[in-house]
This record gives structure tokens, sequence and C-alpha cells, in this order.
């Protein structure tokens, strides 16, 4: 039996606001346990929520970035349950007329047609607490900092097929958050996490079969994993003629493995009902076209625009415009050194092997400016410095931060490139190696090789490459 995987996913992005969503509280993250709280978020009587109008506009933005419906009225709801880190008893939320619906991602995958992926609801809610377990005393301690700090929810339709599709459904949200910057997309501290469901079908089935929700992932990598494992869990299980439970999963990342932690909770386990302390949300034209013309340019127009009127490839266009940070990074660069490519290639090898991590690359620490690494590749085009010259230099200006011309001339590596220094070495090179030279008489090209590698052991590597291949090739025809 062919078995087909559905999957969707179900994204909280936390808000770059300053306050919280119904109150004046700080967001602010790593401060002492319960200090960034007030009677408002920490659910006391007679309190009353005020909704913060900047979560309003965020969610807007993302509505528009991701071409949903945007729902002029929408309502907050009570979503109810009961846990030590929730002080109300429930939590404020959005149900059956949330901010907006019905919209899209497109994902690609490299040797894939892109797919459409569809997003089922976009909604805003208010975080919950943080439980700290002690790992050496029965008990747990509350922190309430997270408490009301705002959140959407981004919930996409059953349209995934495989767990790589998942990772580029995520990877392409987090980009859309960071440039729309709205969110840090730092998933390390939760600010952009993911729960995912996932079932097997028989191929051509259009029933869905059981889910089951993992949780607790906080990369793209855990997210993968965590879906491949769940994967072949529910095949083997469905192979062997037995019954895949509707659980939810803890995915413990170092053992590589998923854990039950609850049964799964279905919309009427909450007894979802209209807030009675907030009014309806009213969005006026006025209010959505604002939004509308402040938005930036999107990754997707970004990268059409780099590969049609920079001639950049699909595949550089793709990760240049990864993250919002990166795609400005080139752009200020490829104003001093307008050889896109040239400068595609160095950014894609030399700077995010050193810079990559599962997020991305974090451009905002790297210490060589866009300037700094335009200038180095203007003076390798101008023959200062030698392209691997070029290299040393570079690992040099990761290290100190210092420019390429200190660099070069602290360590006095400008390209040797007088036409009557090279000679003299390049004829003490022929004289001494009178079997190379034979060989090179008789056909054989490649020494010329040995040649060059000699002067740039004897210089150090700061001869200018042409000009020493130049010089060899006069100086042994004559020989």
């Amino acid at each position: 039996m062919e078995l087909e995987t559905v999957i969707g996913l179900e994204v909280h992005a936390q808000l770059k606001t300053k306050s919280k969503i119904f109150c004046g509280c700080s967001t602010e993250f790593g401060r002492p346990p319960n200090s960034n709280t007030c009677p408002v978020c920490l659910g006391m009587p007679g309190v009353l929520p005020v909704l913060n109008r900047r979560v309003v506009e965020f969610a807007i933005k993302l509505a528009l970035a991701t071409d949903c419906t945007v729902n002029r009225r929408n309502i907050f709801a009570r979503k109810n349950y009961f846990y030590p880190d929730l002080p109300k008893g429930y939590q404020i939320s959005q149900f059956d007329r949330p901010i907006a619906e019905h919209g899209a991602l497109t994902i690609e995958l490299e040797g894939a047609p892109s797919r459409r992926i569809g997003i089922t609801r976009i909604h805003m809610e208010e975080d919950a607490g943080k439980l700290i377990h002690d790992e050496h005393e029965p008990q747990s301690y509350v922190d309430l900092n997270r408490t009301g700090v705002p959140l959407l929810e981004i919930v996409s339709e059953p349209d995934l097929r495989s767990p790589a599709e998942a990772a580029a459904y995520l990877r392409k949200l987090h980009a859309i958050v960071r440039y729309l910057d709205i969110c840090d997309g730092n998933m390390q501290e939760g600010s952009f996490r993911c729960d995912a469901n996932i079932s097997l079908r028989p191929k051509g089935q259009e029933e869905f079969g059981t889910r089951t929700e993992l949780k607790n992932m906080n990369s793209f990598r855990n997210v993968q994993k965590a879906l491949e494992y769940e994967e072949r869990r529910q095949r083997d299980l469905l192979l062997d003629g037995r019954e895949v439970v509707q659980v939810t999963l803890l995915w413990d990342a170092d053992k590589g493995v998923s854990q039950a932690m609850r049964s799964k909770e279905e919309a009427h386990d909450y007894r979802y009902f209209p807030d009675p302390d907030l009014v309806p949300v009213e969005i006026d034209e006025s209010w959505l076209e604002e939004v509308r013309a402040g938005l930036p340019e999107l990754p997707l127009a970004r990268k059409t625009r780099f590969i049609e009127q920079l001639g950049l490839p699909d595949y550089d266009a793709e990760v240049l415009t990864s993250s919002r940070e990166l795609a400005d990074y080139f752009e200020q660069a490829l104003a001093a050194y307008p050889a896109a490519k040239k400068l595609s290639n160095w950014i894609m090898t030399e700077l995010m092997r050193v810079m990559k991590g599962d997020e991305g690359i974090d451009i905002a620490a790297c210490p060589v400016s866009p300037p700094h690494l335009a200038r180095l590749l203007t003076m390798v085009d101008e023959g200062m410095i030698s392209g691997k010259i070029a290299k040393t230099v570079f690992e040099e200006m990761m290290s100190s931060g210092a420019d390429p011309d200190t660099v070069v001339k602290e360590k006095n590596l400008v390209q040797v490139s007088d036409e009557g220094e090279l000679l003299t070495i390049v004829r003490e090179i022929i004289a001494a190696n009178p079997e190379q030279v034979e060989q090179f008489k008789g056909g054989k090209s490649k020494v010329m090789g040995f040649f060059v590698g000699q002067l740039m052991q004897q210089t150090k590597g700061k001869a200018n490459p042409q000009l020493a291949n130049q010089l060899f090739s006069r100086e042994l025809q004559g020989a």
C-alpha cells in the first residue's frame, strides 16, 4: 500500500511591539521572572484589557503579504483551558471571526515545481506564561513575563506533502515576517515557533488519516527531523495493520524521538465564546490602504528583480533574498561594486561559509561592512591583490574588522605586478629546471602550473598570476 503524507502547520510569531497586547507592560526578553507584569496581564479581578493598535497593524501587514482576505470586522474570543502559567484561566484569542483568512505562500524545492500552500487563517492572540521545572525538586516555578505578549497564529491548509516542504514553508514565512519587521524570528527564544499536524493516508484517498501534533521544535532542522520521525512511525504502524492514536507529542531533539504529552484537544474542548470585555475590531478602507502603502518589497518581488534587472541566476537570487538583512547587505555592497554575479559569488561562498546558521546568516553580526567587501573586490579587479590573497585578506577582515587597504598594507600583501622584478625570478626558475623546460617543449603544457607555482612560492603568493603566465610563456618559447 502506497501512503501519502499530509502536513499542516500552526506557526506562532511573537510581534515586535514594545508593550503587550492588552496592557502597557514591556515585552523585553530576559527580564527577571514576573517583573514584566501588571494587574491586567495577571488577570486580577476588575481589570479590563485595552487592545494595542500596533498589533492590529502588524496583523494586517502579514495578511496583505500572504494574499489573505482581511476581515473588516473581527472579534476576540476567550479560549478556556487551565494551566498554571495561564493566570486568567483562559486565553484571549480569535475563533470564528479572525482578522484574516484564505491566503497562500508559494514554496520551491530544488528539482521540483513550485507549489502554492494555502493559509487557512491568521489570528491575533496573547501568549501564556512559562513553567520552569526544577530538575532536583518535585516542583515548578511560574514566570508570567510572557503572559500577554502579542502573537499572530498562522494556520496553514493541510497542503504540505513532505517534511521537506514543511521546512521550506517555514523558511518562507520566517523570511516574510522579518522582511515586514513585525517579528524578530528568533526560534531559540520562542519568538517564531511551530506546531505541526501530520497524518498518513492511502494515496488517492480524499479522507484524512488520524493525525498527531508535534510540539517543542525550535529550529527548521528540528521541524523537518521531527516530521520525518513521525512519518516513519505512522507508516510502520499502518503497514503493520495497527492504528494511529490522535495525540500531542513533544519532540526530544537530543534523543531524536517524539514522546506523548497529552491527548489532542479539539476546538470544542476550549469552549470558545466572544470576549465580553473587548469590542469588535473595525478596519476601514483608509487604514487598510495606509498599511498597504507602507509594505516593503517582499522576498518574491525582490528575487524577481534580482533576476530580471541584475541578471542573477535563480539560485543566487533565492539565497540572497532569504533574509531582508542579507539582501540589504548585498545591495549596499552592489552600490559600490556593480558586478552583481562576482559579488553574489563572494557573499554565498566566503561570507556565508563563516556566518551561516540554522536560521540563516546573521548579517547584523558581520564585522565586514558592505563598502569594505566592495573595496576588497575592487582591489582584485585593479590588480592590487590576487584572488587568492583576497581570501586571506577577507579572513583577517572577519577577524579584526579592519578595512582591506589597512590589512593589505600591514601584512605587506600588495600583488607584485612589476614586470622587471618578476622577469628576473622567472628566468632564474627556468634556468634551475631544465627537465621541466624540455617537458614543456615536448608539448606538456600542464608543466606551466609547476613554473607558476615555483614563482608563487618565491614571492609568497604575491605575484600577479596573469602576468606570471605571460612571462613564462614568452620566456619558455624563446628558451
